[in-house]
């Protein structure tokens, strides 16, 4: 087999593939062979037909295609393999010539990774920020754990702002009713502006038994973005009740006997929180200083994969969230060419991090052992809320894992940039990573990753998904924490992860 290489682009070739006939004739006895099982020819059996035969009543064009589309693959392979070249996506296959027991050639114009060299990275500087736990911080923390531990009292009254409705809404469209769009028995936060924008307006100054009517926006459903005509009707007003702030609230919702040991641990844990956002920023800061030192040419279909991914990940988001493009858009302050602008940039950059990345593992001699990706499924699925079997067995049947290979390189690759990177904090003091890394480990006495932190800067918990609300129980009996979904460490994890720090850490990442 011959092959040569075209560039026609930096990030793009055209190989030529010319191949001996005879190397195709595995491929031409696997042909003859299915087309003589699927042929009914009288006197012979299917699978018996002889080859001639085939060939007078099927056509030996058939029969040539089929050994031609079962051998691409594997010739396309070679090739690649051959002239050493870093594929991307799908190629562009165009058989060039088939000349029945001579000669057989195609073209493949495909992607590729530019060829580049990982720059040094040594003495590179970057600024994270300060480590600081105040006071206020605490304070907040702990009424979150309490909000986490209210009790809901019936009250003979109107409703006020703060207060507990539960409603049934009913919409309608012209006069008629929106099924997918109406619900009874929802407790609501009124004032939490969390639900059909107008609802709390709605509500306030109604008791139980009252209804107002009102038109809104339908966020989600069918009839989604149509107008609507809402009708809540209040079947009971409730008031949130917080425990005291005292050490017999300290035993409820911690494995603490007084305040103060509550607001130790408070204090560890967003310590935790903050040191482990520092070894996030480290390595993105690290990232970003080093691929300001590189300039690579980026296949554009390989950044519009990217943007489309990105893209099709926010559709799904927002429609789990019951949003549309529109509000979101409207919420963020931010107008459609603006939001293109910065998906288009966002993925260029992770094209270009994946690129860096790639090389640097390259260049460095990076492996994966078994033990590491073993690590990383578990970590996943722990993460998920899955078992590491499960997660591990849909990763084999996807096809999943040459990914998750080249997902881990990348990690290491990058940890290996962040060792020689010098981190100072913003006020001058530098930082030991590893130092720091080993010390969460030793606190938690498990392996404390940065990739473990999620979007909003927050380490991942599978109480992440409760809301305070959830927590909260009816007339007065406050029950035991296992009793209301989670015990008191995942409500004192959950309540730390809901700090001015986590908010303001995701504020900086939205302006961003």
């Amino acid at each position: 087999m011959k092959t040569d290489v075209e560039e026609l682009t930096p990030t793009r070739v055209k190989l030529t593939v010319e191949v001996p006939f005879d190397e195709l004739k595995p491929n031409l006895d696997k042909a003859y062979k299915e087309i003589s099982q699927q042929v009914r020819i009288k006197g012979f059996r299917p699978g018996k037909v002889p080859a001639p035969l085939i060939d007078k009543y099927v056509g030996r064009g058939a029969v040539l295609q089929e050994a031609v589309n079962d051998a691409l693959p594997e010739l396309y392979g070679r090739a690649v393999e051959e002239t050493e070249i870093f594929v991307l996506g799908q190629p562009d296959v165009e058989v060039t010539e088939l000349d029945d027991g001579t000669q057989f050639a195609f073209t493949a114009e495909v992607d590729i990774r530019p060829k580049f060299d990982v720059p040094d990275y040594d003495g590179l500087e970057v600024t994270v920020d300060d480590v600081e736990v105040t006071d206020e911080q605490i304070d907040e923390t702990v009424d979150n754990l309490r909000e986490r531990f209210a009790s809901l009292t019936t009250a003979d009254r109107a409703v006020e702002e703060g207060d507990f409705a539960t409603v049934d809404l009913a919409a309608a469209i012209g006069g008629e009713a929106v099924e997918d769009a109406s619900t009874s028995g929802y407790s609501y936060e009124v004032g939490s502006k969390s639900a059909v924008e107008g609802l709390d307006e709605a509500l306030l100054g109604l008791s139980a038994g009252e209804a107002k009517t009102f038109t809104s926006t339908l966020a989600g459903g069918e009839r989604s973005g149509e107008e609507a005509e809402i009708t809540a009707t209040v079947s009971s007003v409730k008031v949130k009740n917080l425990p005291e702030l005292d050490d017999e609230f300290a035993q409820l919702a911690s494995e603490f006997d007084t305040i103060e040991e509550l607001r130790e641990d408070v204090r560890k844990r967003l310590d935790r929180q903050v040191r482990t956002q520092q070894l996030s920023d480290a390595r993105d800061k690290a990232l970003e200083a080093l691929l300001a030192k590189v300039e690579i040419p980026l296949p554009d279909q390989v950044v519009q994969e990217e943007i489309d991914r990105r893209n099709q990940q926010l559709e799904q988001q927002l429609q789990m969230a019951g949003l549309t493009k529109a509000a979101y858009l409207e919420d963020e302050e931010k107008s459609e060419e603006d939001f293109d602008t910065e998906v288009a940039d966002a993925a260029r950059l992770a094209v270009k991090g994946g690129f860096v990345l790639d090389q640097l593992a390259v260049q460095e001699e990076l492996g994966v052992e078994n033990e590491e990706l073993s690590e990383y499924v578990v970590t996943q699925a722990m993460q998920m809320g899955v078992a590491p079997q499960q997660l591990a067995q849909y990763l084999t049947e996807n096809n999943q894992l040459p990914a998750i290979v080249s997902e881990v390189l990348r990690s290491k690759a990058l940890n290996l940039v962040v060792e020689h990177v010098k981190v100072k904090d913003e006020s001058g003091n530098e930082l030991d990573v590893e130092a720091i890394q080993r010390e969460l480990n030793g606190e938690t006495g498990e392996t404390v990753q940065a990739e473990d932190v999620d979007a909003d800067g927050d380490e991942s918990s599978d109480a992440d998904a409760d809301t305070a609300a959830g927590s909260e129980t009816d007339e007065g009996a406050v029950p035991e924490a296992s009793e209301a979904g989670e015990s008191p460490a995942t409500a004192a994890e959950t309540a730390a992860e809901e700090t001015p720090a986590a908010k303001a850490k995701d504020d900086e990442k939205k302006d961003a």
